[in-house]
This record gives C-alpha cells, sequence and structure tokens, in this order.
C-alpha cells in the first residue's frame, strides 16, 4: 500500500486547520493538526513529517521561531515549509522566507493553489550550497565555515543574502536576470514575485560595504558581480532606485 504523504499542519484557528486537513485528505495526504508550537515540535520529534504547513501567528513561539529552530537542525532543516499567513507585506515575506520557509502563502487562500504549491515543493529541491571557498579579487567567501571577508575583514551577511552572493561570485561577470536569480538561490518551488530579488540585493550591498560597488544593476537585464569596482558604482550600489 502506497504511504501518503504526511503533512503536519500547525494552525490555532480550528476552522481553517479543519478545511485545510479535509482536502489535504481528499487529495491523497495524511494530515496531522495541532495547534501550538509546543505541540508542532512534539509531533516533528515523535515522526518527522514529509511538509509543514505553518502558520506565522501562533500561542507561545512564532510560526518564523519554529521556522528558524527547524533549519537549524541537522534532522529537520530539509523538510519543506510553507508558511501561512494574514500577513501580506513584502518584508513579511522575505522575513519569513529568510526564518527558512520554502514557500509564503497569505489568508486568505485558495486551497487548490495551496495544494498546487504543496505537490510543488514535494517534487522539486531547494538549491543546494556547495561547501566550498571561491575569490573575487579582494572578496573571498568561504561556504564550509559560513564566513565572508573583505580586504581581510570580516563581514556579517544573512542567510539568503549569503546564498546570494555565493552565486553571484561562482558566476561572476555574467549578467543574471532576477528570474535566473529567484531559480538559481531561491530554487523553482518557490512562488515570490521578481521584487523580491531586488531587495535582498538591497540588503547584499548594505552588508558588502566598501565591496557594495562590486555589485552593479544592468539596466533592463538584471544584475552582475565584478572584481572591477569605481565610486560612480559604489553610489548607484548604495541606492534601491537603480535596482
Amino acid at each position: 500500500m502506497r504511504k501518503l504523504p504526511r503533512v503536519l499542519v500547525v494552525e490555532d484557528e480550528p476552522s481553517i486547520a479543519e478545511l485545510i486537513a479535509v482536502n489535504l485528505r481528499h487529495n491523497g495526504f495524511s494530515p496531522i493538526v495541532v495547534f501550538d508550537g509546543a505541540a508542532a515540535q512534539r509531533e516533528v520529534d515523535a515522526v518527522l513529517p514529509d511538509l509543514i504547513l505553518l502558520d506565522w501567528m501562533l500561542p507561545g513561539e512564532s510560526g518564523a521561531t519554529l521556522a528558524r529552530q527547524w533549519r537549524k537542525s541537522d534532522r529537520t532543516k530539509t523538510v519543506p515549509i510553507i508558511m501561512l499567513t494574514a500577513r501580506s507585506d513584502e518584508s513579511d515575506k522575505v522575513q519569513g522566507l529568510d526564518a527558512g520557509a520554502d514557500d509564503y502563502i497569505t489568508k486568505p487562500f485558495s486551497t487548490q493553489e495551496l495544494l498546487a504549491r504543496i505537490r510543488a515543493l514535494l517534487r522539486r529541491r531547494t538549491p543546494e550550497i556547495v561547501k566550498d571557498s571561491v575569490q573575487l579579487g579582494e572578496l573571498t567567501l568561504d561556504a564550509g565555515t559560513y564566513r565572508v571577508t573583505f580586504r581581510a575583514k570580516e563581514l556579517k551577511i544573512g542567510p539568503t543574502e549569503f546564498k546570494l552572493l555565493h552565486y553571484l561570485m561562482k558566476h561572476a561577470e555574467r549578467v543574471h536576470t532576477r528570474s535566473t536569480l529567484l531559480d538559481k538561490v531561491w530554487g523553482d518551488h518557490v512562488f515570490i514575485e521578481e521584487r523580491t530579488v531586488d531587495v535582498h540585493v538591497k540588503r547584499l550591498r548594505e552588508s558588502l560595504g566598501d565591496a557594495a560597488s562590486m555589485i552593479e544593476t544592468v539596466r533592463g537585464a538584471g544584475y552582475r558581480l565584478t572584481a572591477q569596482s569605481s565610486a560612480g558604482n559604489t553610489e548607484q550600489g548604495q541606492s534601491i532606485n537603480a535596482a
């Protein structure tokens, strides 16, 4: 007998949780419903689910906090997570994805769209970072130790910006469209706006400091990382308007 994919539903509103569970059962999934973070952790500890549907606003620990914890654990770091929330601002979506969610869907939502995203996430994988070192000019990234240095000074860079920088450094001097960066950095299972790339490029430039000018905006095309930096590019690199 074929094993049904096990989906952990973490949702504190019983009516929404039941609606999701009913639709999952009718479409070939095995849902487990819990209403808070503590119960979710107990279920994860007992049996690892194939996918987690995670509400952001929960009693006790938030969904974002849970996602971060699960991503830090070797046992749960690869379990797909879809964040469910009424928070629809782009900054909230970026925060949810940075916390470790693989996808993000806002309430109210179509159950058919939710099912489609679940199926897509279960059959696709997130790009994996190769634990190597790469250098471009005076900028060095070591994926094994998760360190970035520029002119021998260590830089503090967020997880998504780190993946973005790693890809750009591995493919330096080429122009990358926003859609290409979404596929290569976030993965083709993620349903987010291309403008989100601009937000992360802005954050990456801020984190890079004096090296920000290495990221060039190619108008009408996308972004390019180059070993050549100039004072003129620095000003452009610090402005989201150029993106």
